[in-house]
């Protein structure tokens, strides 16, 4: 749905305080799927500028550290007018907003037929374009699943993810083959990107930091836990320093 209703203020209050308890960071939203940033359409791009505005505004609210969007697609106006396009949205949506912690990620695609994002390139031009008139930090979150459907070889260390102002991974098998540019999730180890390709993207140096966001099928109950304990399985043991006695 386009419309969105305003965050409780008691919700927020218990929403802060479990965090707190629980040391739950970073809060991470997804954005309606209905926007179209890139959209070709004037009255789209329009009602999509809106509906993002209201979505930086209740991430503002909640305290949540970063905001999540797809970039679109551009229709008939080619990718370069489709990358300022995303660019001159983004910034008539944060025009006047104290984002304060808060940043804006762009996620990658699966690309195919008129879908930005599918490729690095164009991810990191519409950061450039968008960043000079976004007060908020402009980053990326990088879908292991759209990866690999859009042409990046994450199972083999020449493929993987360690790119600059990756800020969040979406950690998803992917149904789909390698340049599929098909956007299907499956269960971690059970894709095309396997237990040896997250094996691979779990022990990249690079990403030891990066905060990692499960977004696999749920076909029967329990297997968004079984999902995280498969990548719990595949991360490499970290060897532990014993402190030395005097």
């Amino acid at each position: 749905m386009w419309r969105a209703s305003r965050p409780d203020p008691d919700q927020v209050r218990k929403l802060k305080q479990a965090r707190e308890r629980f040391d739950l960071r970073p809060l991470a939203i997804h954005d309606n799927y209905l926007i179209n940033l890139a959209a070709e359409d004037e009255a789209l791009r329009a009602r999509s500028v809106a509906s993002f505005r209201g979505e930086l505004e209740r991430a503002i609210e909640i305290g949540a550290e970063y905001v999540v969007a797809h970039p679109g697609s551009y229709g008939k106006q080619g990718v370069e007018r489709g990358i300022l396009a995303v660019a001159r949205s983004l910034a008539e949506a944060a025009r006047g907003l104290k984002f304060g912690s808060l940043a804006i990620l762009i996620e990658n695609t699966a690309g195919g037929g008129t879908k930005l994002g599918g490729s690095f390139e164009e991810l990191k031009a519409m950061r450039e374009a968008a960043q000079q008139s976004v007060d908020a930090e402009i980053g990326f979150c990088l879908d292991t699943a759209h990866c690999l459907a859009s042409g990046y070889d994450i199972v083999q260390d020449q493929g993987l993810l360690a790119r600059p102002h990756v800020k969040l991974i979406h950690a998803n098998d992917s149904k789909a083959p390698l340049r599929s540019h098909i956007d299907r999730h499956e269960h971690i180890g059970r894709g095309y990107i396997g237990k040896v390709g997250f094996r691979r993207i779990l022990a990249h140096p690079k990403l030891h930091a990066k905060p990692f966001i499960l977004e696999t099928p749920i076909d029967r109950e329990g297997d968004d836990r079984r999902n995280l304990e498969t990548l719990k399985r595949l991360c490499p043991r970290r060897p532990t320093t014993t402190p030395k006695s005097n």
